[in-house]
């Protein structure tokens, strides 16, 4: 079957489009599914560069997120049939462990599609039932493919663990990730005042489109911590969103109120920071680490895409063959939105 792989850890030449992988069969409780598209994550470059501890065999399948037809189930599934269309949640939840009695289980030890196991990058995909979920026919599987991992980190972490309310003020470190045209829509869904830091004119513009109510562009205020808290009388934001990490969080807590919340969700531009710590115990500021979410947060904001309540915003859509294109695409920060890959 074709796929696409890493072939190991390096530059962009290890992405590869190969044809020669055996079809997967499915065992107990597990469905296989014929992958109709698929989308990229920042997790992709990260799994392609590689760090300490991370063995894979290779070739390596990609990518986290996906959607496609039920073609064959094994024994014991009772939820889906073959011709299903179906997405995918991208967290593998061993079969012992406790937290499935607890709906955290992402408050575990997780393995994430593409990361530490195979992803979906491939023409065929077993995976076990309960990471599946029904597309009604309304939904097209690129919609679907782009709002899985995105969706449900930006779901759980601004609902289940910031616990947002209506009339709080949110602020979006980033306007054209992921995870914060998410933030931007689920925050607003939830009736927050929503603030958006972008890079330049054009990300702002389209994060004001997605319902942001005020817009900061970096290019123009490189100070904006400063310019948000004048915005806000001197006062803060109730709740910040940081996936941005050693770049941009002691400005994050410069823009948060007395006792507000900080999500940090990421790190794109590195995981080790110098903090102020009188910035966080003198304002009392909580920061809230916060990474995927359980299934029946997947299902709850995958509900909300289905409604239309909530888009996903794509950015880019590439034929599968056109994989390295696509994932230098999603290295230079060109797009806004998700990079959708189609079988």
């Amino acid at each position: 079957m074709k796929a696409a792989v890493i072939t190991g850890h390096g530059g962009i030449e290890m992405v590869q489009v190969v044809n020669d992988l055996p079809i997967p069969e499915p065992g107990r409780d597990e469905v296989r599914i014929q992958m109709k598209s698929v989308a990229l994550n920042r997790l992709d470059l990260w799994v392609r560069a590689g760090w300490n501890g991370l063995k894979l065999a290779m070739p390596h399948i990609t990518c986290a997120d996906g959607a496609g037809i039920v073609d064959k189930v094994g024994d014991g599934v009772s939820q889906y049939q073959v011709g299903d269309r179906v997405c995918i949640d991208p967290t593998i939840v061993d079969k012992d462990s406790p937290a499935l009695m607890t709906g955290m289980e992402n408050q575990s030890r997780i393995h994430l599609l593409g990361e530490t196991v195979p992803g979906v990058g491939a023409e065929y995909v077993v995976l076990p039932q309960r990471n599946l979920m029904k597309i009604p026919d309304n939904v097209n599987f690129s919609e679907a493919a782009a709002a899985g991992l995105v969706y449900v980190t930006a779901w759980h972490s601004l609902i289940t663990r910031g616990e947002l309310k209506p009339g709080e003020t949110v602020l979006i470190v980033g306007a054209g990730g992921g995870v914060n045209s998410a933030s931007i829509q689920i925050a607003k869904l939830a009736g927050a005042m929503v603030y958006v830091v972008g890079s330049n004119a054009e990300k702002c513009a389209k994060a004001a489109e997605l319902g942001a109510d005020i817009t900061i562009n970096r290019e123009e205020t490189p100070q904006w911590s400063k310019a948000l808290y004048q915005m806000t009388n001197k006062q803060g934001v109730d709740v910040v969103v940081d996936n941005v990490g050693a770049a941009t969080l002691n400005d994050s807590i410069r823009s948060t109120r007395i006792g507000g919340r900080i999500l940090v969700v990421g790190n794109t531009s590195g995981p080790m920071v110098d903090l102020d710590l009188r910035q966080v115990f003198a304002r009392q500021v909580s920061i809230i680490g916060s990474t995927m979410g359980p299934h029946q947060d997947f299902v709850k904001v995958m509900n909300l895409v289905f409604a239309g309540k909530l888009k996903p915003v794509i950015g880019a859509v590439f034929p599968i063959d056109e994989m390295r294109k696509a994932i230098e695409t999603l290295e230079d920060f060109s797009v806004f939105g998700k990079i959708v890959l189609e079988f």
